[in-house]
């Protein structure tokens, strides 16, 4: 009983880290080159994620 482990809740500010700016709309976009080609529609496509919240685009060319 002595091995007890306290965890650490996250702050705040370590919770909500970059989404206030992703939430107005203002994402970080990095282009992923690992999908460049879409096979329903048969066109090149250039994939999008946002480095701190993670949602996806896709834009095709």
């Amino acid at each position: 009983m002595s091995n007890v482990i306290q965890f650490k809740r996250p702050s705040p500010k370590e919770k909500h880290k970059g989404k206030t700016l992703c939430k107005s709309g203002f994402h970080k976009w990095v282009v992923i080159k690992d999908k460049q080609f879409d096979v329903k529609q048969g066109k090149l496509v250039t994939a999008y994620q946002c480095s701190r919240c993670g949602e996806k685009k896709t834009k095709a060319l």
